[in-house]
């Protein structure tokens, strides 16, 4: 038997009340979900009532979603579906209780309420009962619930007086939502209406108090969902620009104004006909998504999860181009739909708080210009016409907002405005010297230059502006290594940039402070980061097309040849610094000439250095990190030095050894340790050791080989090492073939992430294998029992000559698993310096590089260098190898069976 719940319920909640009949689409006669006379003939010939109920919602369920396969819209199935369920209750209570019942009332509350019932929405019911009914009838209710349960209803049930009603509802604003919602299904009107009368606004939760209240709500919620629309898996429901914002607008229309509809609030004059259309298409897109999702699952699911997103995209129909996947274009949909409703809700709710909060206030008009005023801390237009009549005005606005920063922000009439007059920008307003020559002021003011930019997307101004950014508004790349849409990403640079330039970031990164105060103008960089990236998704090479589109700007906006040729060329490279430093041996001196010629001179390379720290770090939140701060410093201090030398005069392979030799020697010479004992020790680590490590590094790997003596025993050694931007771990051994495997195993087996590996074998049948590795959270290792526990373990398996690698037993990630791709393998040969270069793409989990070592040492490929780089769920790893013989493999045949023996053991794993 049930018990009866009688707590208050949380419920969901939404934005209109149940319509009396679908609206401009199906009729409830054309949708019927179940054949009425069929079933009131299973009920009188069924032994058992419950099997016939069970069997009409399973039938009814199905019947459903075959519909939505057909292509009937979800907006007509929600409602169609409560009313299944209207009849189902209502046919189920008189099973229990009197038609005409004085004393009960059964009220569909949240999202049942207002008659929307996803596949897998809750059923959430109230039972209104008086003050001494739920004695007289606990044994009923009771029974009716348990009814409900057997049949498979699965229902969110609160049970209350009229005197709970007002006392929960007074006290928790959740409660006053729902009951505000509430929907008479069956049983007494009297008890209902005297619900409705004291859980009013005049009673409990006055306008002000509720609006404000929603208000602090949806700030939580966005602050739940990192303040963006566009999170990788959102939450259709939940998150900024999601089911929940439009439904805000209505709980708010409704205790405002009473409106029953958000169409009543054209009428009141809040909503214009185009912005309830607006609002309307947005739900149902919404709502076309989340039937989908739960059709999919089977389930109440109200999150986009990647696997979800690639299937629903395939279900709407949604085909993959050369440059536009099938996901990607149905999220891009998804994104800007989003984006929209999140923008028009917060133009709405500021309305509101205009309406409730402030009407009181008094506010004087102070001027700015002819075109503008404040009025209570908001800018505004100083008439109506005023975008009709100047243009320009549409960018103007945010100018002013940039010289006035004491102004809190736009009055919601003038938002409307700007969003009304947006067809005023184009080709003829785009080619007017006033507006161009208000958007390079806007780039070139000392504050706001982000904030602005911001404002001018979320107003749609930023986009008619500029069609091409207008293309990459809301598109996602379906991968983990963008976080983020490419507008936003664009617009993450632009601020990341401007706060190299900002004094009150300065300590955040103070080199690249450094280097932006240096550099003649800061402008520059703000338009390279506007145009890197806004060519993606036409095909092509996205670096190229957007250095096009930025000559262009440039020309348009009458900046210098010389200007337009620095942006183009920041655009054309703006990966160029990245992947060096990432693919490349940066240890190598042709390398570092190579690239210093690339970039010319120094006022390129710091350009171009800002422009790749800033884009790293607006790529993904937990990309940056010490060990990518460190490589990419390096590669711009060996560049710097390679400058300053000049490129006609590069330092060669000897000289750098001979180098960091006298470096580490003058040092170690104040440690009085015996000369020919340090050049014992050095004769054995070969020419590639001095290349690639620093002069600290040497004395410290040195000393300890010194103090290890002859013994046998394998050295292995920790520290935290800031020059390298992560944990260094030192390995001195005998070589085996297995090394690498092993290594890498135990490494993966504790938790840490490898981002690069030297491994050099001696003259002597020694190896000195150095890992740069970081905790799985990104940060280096300081906790001495954490590097004694790293040190022991290797050591144990390193002892052990003929040890097999631990196999990995980190659990593959839900996400991991949803990015797999086919592994793809590419060989070039470093002829200077004798060695085959292998690139390696596949998806990142537990134990990869233990399995490539594997690969390697069944080949008979010797390994020297390893780059390793894991890019959202997607790994680029190079390895530089030679044969046994310490010969490249240079041959299409060694590249071939290598090739195979990698994609054999990675594609075909079973984990």
């Amino acid at each position: 038997m049930a018990v009866l719940d009688t707590a208050p319920l949380s419920v969901s909640t939404s934005s209109r009340s149940f319509p009396p009949s679908l609206q401009d689409g199906s009729s409830w006669n054309e949708l019927m979900l179940f054949d009425v006379t069929a079933f009131e003939h299973d009920l009188t010939t069924s032994a058992n009532p419950i099997t016939a109920f069970r069997n009409l919602l399973k039938q009814s369920d199905a019947r459903l979603k075959n519909l939505f396969r057909q292509g009937i819209p979800a907006y007509e199935l929600v409602l169609t579906r409560a009313r299944l369920i209207d009849e189902v209750l209502q046919r189920i209570w008189v099973r229990f209780f009197e038609v005409n019942i004085a004393d009960l009332t059964l009220v569909a509350v949240g999202g049942y309420g207002r008659g929307e019932l996803h596949p897998g929405s809750d059923v959430d019911i109230m039972i209104l009962l008086d003050d001494q009914a739920l004695d007289i009838h606990r044994s009923g209710l009771e029974d009716f619930l348990t009814f409900l349960w057997d049949i498979g209803l699965e229902v969110g049930h609160s049970v209350r007086t009229v005197e709970d009603c007002a006392r929960e509802g007074a006290a928790e604003i959740t409660v006053a939502t729902s009951l505000m919602e509430a929907r008479l299904l069956t049983g007494s009107m009297t008890l209902f209406e005297r619900m409705r009368a004291v859980t009013g606004p005049d009673r409990i939760w006055p306008d002000a108090a509720f609006f404000e209240s929603k208000r602090q709500e949806r700030c939580q919620r966005c602050r739940k969902y990192n303040e963006t629309a566009f999170n990788l898996e959102p939450n259709i429901k939940d998150g900024p620009g999601g089911l929940r914002d439009m439904q805000m607008i209505g709980w708010v229309a409704k205790r405002h104004f009473g409106a029953s509809t958000l169409q009543e609030l054209v009428s009141h004059g809040f909503l214009s006909t185009r912005e309830y259309d607006e609002l309307i298409e947005c739900r149902n897109y919404l709502w076309q998504v989340r039937f989908a999702l739960h059709a999919l699952t089977g389930r109440r699911e109200d999150v986009l999860l990647f696997d979800h997103q690639r299937r629903i995209a395939e279900q709407f129909g949604y085909q993959d181009r050369d440059h536009n996947l099938a996901v990607e274009q149905f999220m891009q949909r998804y994104y800007r739909t989003v984006n929209a409703l999140s923008r028009l809700n917060e133009m709405l709710l500021q309305l509101f708080e205009e309406a409730i909060l402030l009407a009181d206030e008094s506010g004087d008009p102070q001027p700015i210009n002819r075109r503008f005023q404040v009025r209570r801390g908001y800018l505004e237009v100083t008439r109506p016409n005023v975008f009709l009549r100047y243009p320009f005005a549409l960018l103007e606005i945010f100018l002013v907002l940039q010289q006035h920063p004491e102004i809190k922000g736009i009055r919601a009439a003038t938002i409307r405005l700007i969003r009304d007059h947006q067809p005023l920008i184009d080709d003829k307003f785009r080619n007017d010297m006033r507006p161009r020559s208000l958007f390079m002021e806007i780039l070139r003011q000392p504050y706001g230059v982000t904030r602005q930019l911001r404002l001018m997307n979320a107003y749609g101004v930023l986009p008619a502006y500029l069609p091409e950014f207008g293309h990459i508004v809301g598109r996602m790349q379906y991968d983990l290594f963008h976080a983020y849409t490419v507008d936003q990403h664009i617009l993450f640079v632009v601020r990341n940039l401007r706060r190299f330039f900002l004094p009150q970031y300065m300590q955040q990164l103070p080199h690249c402070s450094a280097i932006m105060a240096r550099l003649p103008k800061s402008e520059l960089l703000y338009i390279a980061g506007l145009y890197h990236d806004i060519a993606k998704g036409r095909g092509g090479d996205h670096s190229e097309l957007g250095a096009q589109d930025a000559k262009r700007f440039c020309r348009q906006h009458g900046l210098s040849s010389f200007d337009t040729r620095l942006i183009a060329w920041l655009v054309r490279h703006h990966l160029t610094l990245s992947l060096t430093a990432q693919k490349k041996d940066i240890h190598d001196p042709d390398v570092i000439h190579d690239f210093a010629q690339q970039m010319g001179d120094q006022m390129h390379l710091d350009y171009l250095y800002l422009l790749t720290v800033a884009d790293i770090r607006g790529t993904n939140p937990n990309l940056w990190n010490t060990w990518r701060a460190s490589l990419l410093w390096q590669l711009y201090e060996a560049t710097r030095r390679a400058l300053r030398r000049g490129l006609d005069n590069p330092i060669d392979k000897e000289e750098r050894i001979r180098e960091v030799q006298a470096q580490a020697w003058e040092r170690l010479r104040l440690t009085k340790i015996d000369e020919e004992r340090v050049n014992w020790v050095w004769e054995g680590f070969g020419d590639d050791y001095f290349l690639r490590h620093s002069a600290d590094e040497i004395i410290w790997h040195t000393r300890a080989i010194l103090k290890r003596g002859h013994r046998e025993q394998p050295l292995i050694m920790a520290r935290d090492d800031p020059g390298r931007g992560g944990t260094e771990i030192f390995i001195y051994t005998r070589d085996q073939d297995n090394l690498f495997a092993l290594i890498t195993s135990v490494l993966d087996q504790l938790g840490l992430t490898i981002f690069d590996a030297r491994i050099i074998t001696g003259h002597s049948g020694y190896t000195l294998d150095s890992f740069t590795v970081l905790e799985d959270t990104g940060s280096p290792i300081q906790d001495r029992t954490r590097i004694k526990e790293i040190t022991t373990t290797l050591l144990h398996y390193l002892r052990q000559s003929d040890s097999l690698p631990p196999m990995p037993s980190r659990h593959i990630s839900r996400i991991q698993k949803a990015f797999q791709m086919p592994t793809e393998v590419s060989f070039r040969e470093d002829v200077a310096n004798g060695r085959t270069v292998v690139e390696l793409v596949s998806w990142d989990r537990p134990g990869l590089l233990c399995r490539v070592g594997q690969v390697f040492m069944k080949c008979g490929v010797q390994l020297h260098n390893a780059k390793i780089a894991t890019i959202g769920a997607r790994v680029e790893d190079v390895f530089f190898v030679t044969n046994r013989e310490n010969h490249p493999l240079n041959n299409v045949s060694k590249y071939q069976a290598l090739r195979e023996a990698l994609v054999t053991q990675l594609d075909s794993e079973e984990d």
